[in-house]
């Protein structure tokens, strides 16, 4: 057996080899190929031989300290191609990389295939010496779906121009290729009007007044997004979603009146946006008139445009719709026309570090990689809940740190399943290749923030390393103070009213004991009950005696709920407790205090990553964390969709890293 177990490690090492030969590069997405050659290209003097993207090119060589000098026999040169055989789908995205000493050349059948390319050479820079150099190396890379994408519902919740480049410009490092943006809402019409100005007036606005996109501004984040490899798809939400139109003209848009105002809205739209698609919605409402999305369609289609909608909405045979975005658990590709996949990719459902892991994982519509029926993914930020301040949209969706998961995840393929396996839960199995890969992943994403994103909002802090055991859970009867035995003396395992309750391996910052989609999610319980205690712990070896932040909840506010705050002095509705060295940790003054529900009161500091960490003190040598964790009913009056879970990690009292040399071990073990 011991024979057995080295062979599949070795294997498994081998299955990693090219993985990690790339990121010890910290490339990311991770090529598809990629071969580490001898030398190194020297940026200095270089000839440029390219015939797309000569500005960009330049600019390129200029940031990275070189400068244009035709008579080097240095030299980065583009080639654009019929054809790349080795690339098997979306050869129009793909490229050939190939650096030495003395040339880099690119090879690609289109300008974007070239636009990768660079930034794949820019993530292979180094620019730690006196000049610039890149490892040797061969890549051939394409990417497994031609959709990659993210969306910002600006009809809620108006963002501002600068933040919206300020993304796109971060995101196209990464090969992102598409933003979907979601201008119209039942609060606001946030693209400007000409011929019916009155739209977006404030009258007609409820939520964020006189914020809207002027026409010109539309038409410059078009050409913005051209520039960095990415399409811009517009929306505007029809028939449903549409209180604020209805509001200005007091005609329903399934109403012959409506449409007919509707129709000149849709060709001034049509007329700004540069673009192929033009996003229709069709999501949540009632269809009263059968004729509404068929004519709509045709005439979005006349107009040149090719028209994308929700499923679950309208009911499309082949040929009726160019393309469907799936929304919910219910969305369903079809054959022959492609989808989007954006079903369980909200980040306003997210949690900081579980939903991560689920997300890295997973298939994109449960499939290896993408085909003309399945276009690729976008995840998706709804405000429904007023957000205070534009950064906490940005920081507690955990924007960027799942947008590099699906940024790999969209390029390279794969993953181990459609969040029905393991769901939010890492392996706990140091041996086992789907935490080796996340750890792979980790490590990467974090050396990007440290280096690239500073003092931009990325609420992620190392994880893997965090180790927990969690009980069996007891039943509480409806009793969320009931004591049981973890509370007197930890063990491996209980006996309690005549039955054994055993503890298990847990790895993670942030574990799900029940998913806030139920079920559908599989957590660390399989089949969660109501009215149940779980117990976690780890012990948390210390260097030294230190004073050290602590981000702790128990409950990831949805940004799409009107959920109330906790009450003074509880951190939650369930009665979750925390000690550190038998001392009990108090929550933070909670700065909301509401006790009406209100989607127009913005959200507190009740998510940990939107507040100062707690300080608190760890002793030198081993520190106990104990963590209790009932549960009554799944759905409150004061939180809508109960999440049974809990975060826990010391980070650096500004919450920007971990802390330097602490061990998580149940079993106190040095490693």
């Amino acid at each position: 057996m011991k024979g057995l177990y080295f062979l599949y490690f070795y294997l498994c090492c081998l299955l990693f080899t090219c993985h990690m030969q790339a990121s010890e590069y910290y490339l990311l997405p991770r090529p598809q190929k990629f071969t580490e050659e001898r030398g190194h290209f020297v940026l200095d003097k270089t000839r440029l031989d390219t015939p797309v993207l000569q500005d960009e090119w330049e600019c390129f060589i200029s940031e990275l300290g070189g400068r244009i000098d035709g008579r080097s026999a240095a030299v980065i040169e583009v080639k654009l191609v019929e054809s790349l055989d080795e690339a098997p789908l979306n050869r129009d995205e793909a490229y050939k990389l190939k650096v030495m000493a003395k040339k880099i050349s690119i090879e690609a059948m289109s300008e974007r295939g070239v636009y990768w390319a660079m930034q794949t050479l820019r993530q292979l820079a180094d620019s730690s010496g006196k000049k610039t150099t890149f490892q040797g190396c061969t890549i051939t890379d394409w990417p497994a779906f031609r959709i990659r994408g993210f969306m910002h519902d600006v009809g809620r919740t108006y963002i501002s121009m600068g933040e919206l480049k300020r993304e796109i410009t971060m995101l196209s490092r990464f090969k992102i290729n598409v933003f979907h943006w979601h201008l119209t809402e039942n609060q606001s019409w946030r693209l400007e009007s000409k011929i019916f100005p009155m739209l977006n007036d404030s009258a007609n606005t409820t939520r964020m007044p006189g914020k809207y996109y002027t026409q010109a501004e539309a038409k410059e984040l078009v050409a913005f997004c051209k520039a960095h490899g990415m399409l811009l798809i517009p929306e505007i939400d029809m028939p449903g979603h549409s209180a604020a139109f209805m509001r200005t003209f007091r005609h329903d848009m399934q109403s012959p009146e409506g449409m007919k105002i509707l129709k000149l809205l849709v060709e001034e739209v049509c007329e700004t946006f540069d673009v192929p698609y033009l996003h229709i919605g069709t999501d949540e409402v009632k269809i009263t008139n059968p004729q509404f999305v068929p004519e709509m369609v045709a005439f979005i289609r006349a107009l040149g445009k090719k028209a994308i909608s929700w499923n679950p909405g309208w009911h499309y045979q082949t040929g009726e719709i160019d393309m469907t975005h799936l929304w919910s658990s219910r969305g369903k590709a079809q054959k022959g026309i492609p989808a989007i996949d954006s079903r369980l990719h909200y980040l306003n459902h997210f949690d900081t570090f579980g939903d991560i892991i689920g997300l890295y994982n997973s298939h994109i519509c449960d499939v290896e990689q993408g085909n003309d029926d399945i276009a690729g993914a976008i995840l998706a930020v709804w405000n429904d809940r007023c957000v205070n301040k534009e950064e906490n949209i940005i920081r507690e969706n955990g924007f960027y740190p799942n947008m590099l998961a699906i940024a790999e995840r969209a390029w390279l393929g794969g993953g181990t399943e459609y969040f029905d396996k393991n769901g939010t839960i890492l392996p706990p199995d140091k041996n086992n290749a789907t935490y080796h890969s996340f750890v792979d992943f980790e490590g990467r994403m974090l050396w990007y923030k440290e280096h690239l994103f500073r003092g931009y909002p990325f609420a992620y802090v190392k994880q893997t390393n965090v180790w927990w055991k969690i009980t069996d859970a007891f039943p509480n009867e409806g009793d969320l103070t009931r004591v049981f035995p973890p509370e007197r003396k930890l063990q491996d395992s209980y006996q309690y009213n005549g039955k054994k309750y055993d503890t298990h391996l847990a790895v993670g910052a942030g574990i799900y004991l029940r998913h806030v989609w139920g079920t559908f999610v599989p957590t660390f319980y399989k089949d969660p009950k109501e009215n149940h205690t779980a117990y976690a712990y780890t012990y948390v070896y210390s260097p030294q005696e230190q004073t050290v932040g602590l981000w702790a909840e128990f409950q990831n506010y949805g940004r799409s709920e009107a959920d109330l705050p906790p009450l003074p002095g509880k951190w939650d509705y369930k009665e979750s407790r925390i000690w550190l060295n038998e001392e009990e940790v108090l929550p933070p003054v909670w700065t909301a205090t509401h006790r009406i529900k209100n989607p127009e009161t913005p959200l507190g500091n009740e998510n940990c990553v939107s507040r100062p960490p707690l300080s608190v003190q760890l002793h030198k040598g081993w520190n106990k964390v104990l963590l209790k964790l009932p549960v009554g009913k799944f759905t409150l009056p004061e939180v809508r969709l109960v999440k049974w879970m809990f975060t826990v990690v010391f980070v650096t009292l500004d919450g920007e890293k971990t802390v330097d040399g602490l061990i998580y071990s149940p079993d106190k073990k040095l490693e």
